[in-house]
């Protein structure tokens, strides 16, 4: 793979468009998820780099969660 690549993945029954960059510089991929600004991880396969996507979705969305909660209580 030379150069970036979109996929899809699906976190809590909703589907996200990650891009896939090749990391020249260690080796492996590195992927971020446009949609959620910040959001992003790495891999040494994209296998594994999907993988370590949907978990940093994962985590972005319940810490939303979570600062939408105190919002509110607040």
């Amino acid at each position: 793979m030379d150069k970036n690549r979109g996929y899809k993945v699906s976190v809590k029954g909703k589907t996200y468009d990650v891009v896939m960059h090749p990391d020249s510089d260690g080796g492996g991929f590195w992927v971020d998820c446009p949609t959620l600004p910040g959001c992003s991880s790495q891999g040494d396969t994209v296998k594994e780099a999907l993988e370590m996507i949907k978990d940093a979705i994962k985590g972005h969305l319940d810490v939303a969660t979570e600062k939408k909660k105190k919002k509110a209580v607040a």
